[in-house]
């Protein structure tokens, strides 16, 4: 191949690796607005860093400070698995269904946020 031929290869290659990778972060940033909608906060804050985390600890009945947690390494990936299961609770989904929405967060927010599934701050 010729270095235009191959350029132009890899510049297709990274132009579809963005488009999936925004369309990805679209999914994810429209489910989690829809989760907070249904949690009864508001969905714009779903998209602002740091204050969303804040706002997830609140819909799990944590304290805001929780949010520090996804700071500190190793605590994090903990933190992550213990507050989506506490998330999927809260929307009458068992641990398993928390466990999907760590390990493939595109699948279980869209399902969370758009499915039938309605919110228990009790729960």
């Amino acid at each position: 191949m010729t270095g235009a031929t191959a350029t132009t290869l890899n510049s297709g290659a990274t132009t579809s690796i963005l488009v999936f990778a925004v369309a990805v972060w679209l999914i994810q940033i429209i489910s989690f607005w829809k989760v907070f909608t249904k949690a009864g906060q508001a969905g714009i804050l779903a998209i602002i860093p740091i204050v969303n985390l804040v706002i997830l600890m609140k819909i799990i009945n944590r304290s805001g400070w929780f949010a520090l947690l996804f700071f500190l390494p190793i605590a994090n990936i903990v933190w992550l698995f213990i507050s989506n299961i506490e998330l999927a609770k809260k929307f009458g989904k068992g641990a398993g269904f928390g466990v999907l929405m760590t390990f493939i967060p595109v699948i279980g927010y869209p399902i969370l946020g758009f499915g039938d599934a309605t919110y228990n701050a009790n729960a």
